[in-house]
């Protein structure tokens, strides 16, 4: 009979075997290289910005200037490229084609490139929804340098190292979806009562509290030269954006202000390519700025420069405590689910078209009007649409790309159920599939959630979407 003792003998060979196996994998991995690069996208006046509500319309001009910052790593066996844009949103055929042209350029597999929007409404939605002749040119030329970022940072490759940390930015930070209480609230656009959610602003008596947590924490990834002289700074803040623009003008919003006050700060010396900063958007699709830290009144513009640059000087703090690793695996994952479209039913077709042949009729809501023309529009999508997931590792660091307008719960499930000692989310990753509200978030109802091109995916989205996510996370991990 053999013992359990004679069993473990065999198995520990095979044990030492596998750990020798193990490490002499990462003692052969290459050292990490990196590049960054920064091109100016700004389009010329004229062209359409997004805009808040009551400010959007044409560019009349330019208060900062707008850029597609591009970070690509490659630790010898995979490389992996990271861009991110100072737009409101983009299509995702626009980033596939820009993924194309790299690929032809420069055989990087598009499956290896992350894209993504930080959302300024300061900055043109791509496509705009009524798109001229001129919106279409600077399309054109935007597909071409949101690849031209992504090409020089890969021409700009030189050994790297790479670190990541975190600080707490909740005080800039408030959900903007707040619970009423029952009865409180007015019928939707619809026409439909028991809603339970005001959105965006919160003064009403009837407030009970905000519908959901924030997730405080703003996480940064930077890559030094091999000498210690910045190369790049990635940093991730679930806000939706600062705003306070002014109507027609060009801005980045506070993620412009944050990369730049990194790249005075942190300039590299004459023998590297420039620093690059930037800062991409969590999950922030329920979140806002807070804007009022000293409850004065902003002038235009003025809160994004201060809470950019406070959001900076906080990261150098962080930076100085970082310990800088010369080898780490880099690897990336994609996958593509199909969800189905939320479209109107019969009845409320009848409902749109009633509005719309009645322009003057008193409605039961302000947008019923605006929602009416959304159904109409939203009757003419597929039944489903194919989106994409992404992945990514880095040493013990996980990141996930999502397509959405994601709400700060779903990012907090996302870094609670990831195996990797640190992890954030991207939204706005890789196209523009609207706001993403959980499935209890569409039971409380809220602008958020009514069926519209602004939020059309159908009500587990959020569930399946998550999942997945967390799965490439595993997969990586394992």
């Amino acid at each position: 009979m053999i013992s359990r003792f004679s069993v473990l003998l065999l198995f520990v060979p095979a044990l030492v075997m596998l750990s020798l196996s193990v490490n002499e994998v990462y003692a052969e991995q290459a050292a990490l290289r990196a590049g960054a690069a920064i091109i100016d996208i700004t389009p010329e006046p004229g062209v359409s910005l997004d805009g808040v509500i009551s400010k959007n319309g044409p560019v009349t001009g330019v208060h900062d200037r707008i850029y597609s910052r591009a970070l690509v790593l490659d630790d010898g066996n995979t490389r992996v490229a990271i861009c991110v844009n100072d737009l409101c949103m983009v299509e995702r055929s626009y980033f596939d084609r820009a993924k194309q042209i790299v690929f032809e350029k420069t055989g990087l597999p598009v499956n290896r490139m992350l894209m993504t929007s930080t959302h300024t409404h300061a900055a043109p939605r791509v496509p705009y929804g009524r798109a001229s002749e001129q919106d279409d040119v600077y399309y054109q030329a935007l597909i071409q340098k949101m690849a031209e970022a992504i090409i020089t940072a890969e021409q700009n490759l030189a050994p790297a190292q790479i670190a990541w940390g975190s600080f707490d930015a909740g005080r800039y930070a408030a959900c903007r979806r707040f619970l009423a209480e029952k009865g409180s609230v007015s019928l939707n656009p619809f026409g439909v009562a028991g809603e339970q959610i005001k959105s965006v602003s919160g003064r009403s008596k009837q407030i009970i509290q905000p519908a959901a947590d924030i997730d405080p924490q703003c996480s940064i990834l930077s890559v030094q030269h091999a000498d210690g002289t910045p190369l790049a700074v990635l940093g991730n803040m679930s806000i939706h954006y600062c705003g306070g623009y002014r109507k027609g003008e060009i801005s980045a919003d506070y993620f412009g202000v944050y990369a730049k006050y990194l790249a005075e700060k942190l300039k590299s010396n004459g023998s590297h390519p420039p620093f690059v900063g930037m800062l991409s958007n969590g999950t922030s699709g329920n979140v806002g700025a807070v804007m009022k830290q000293d409850k004065r009144k902003y002038q235009p513009f003025e809160w994004i420069d201060e809470s950019g640059k406070q959001f900076a000087e906080q990261t150098i703090k962080v930076l100085a405590q970082l310990q800088y690793q010369r080898k780490v695996p880099v690897e990336m994952v994609e996958r593509e689910i199909e969800l189905a479209i939320r479209k109107p039913d019969e009845e409320r077709l009848a409902w749109a078209q009633e509005i719309l042949a009645n322009p003057k009729q008193k409605t039961v809501h302000p947008w019923s009007k605006i929602y009416a023309t959304e159904a109409v529009e939203l009757n003419k999508y597929p039944a489903t649409e194919t989106i994409k997931l992404q992945a990514i590792r880095i040493g013990d660091l996980g990141i996930a790309s999502l397509p959405c307008e994601v709400f700060t719960e779903t990012g907090l499930a996302i870094k609670a159920g990831s195996p990797f000692g640190a992890t954030f989310s991207m939204e706005l990753a890789n196209g523009s599939s609207g706001y993403l509200p959980t499935p209890t978030q569409h039971a409380l109802g809220g602008y958020e959630t009514w069926p519209a091109r602004s939020s059309y995916l159908e009500i587990e989205a959020e569930t399946k979407i998550r999942q997945t996510a967390l799965e490439l996370l595993r997969e990586l991990h394992n």
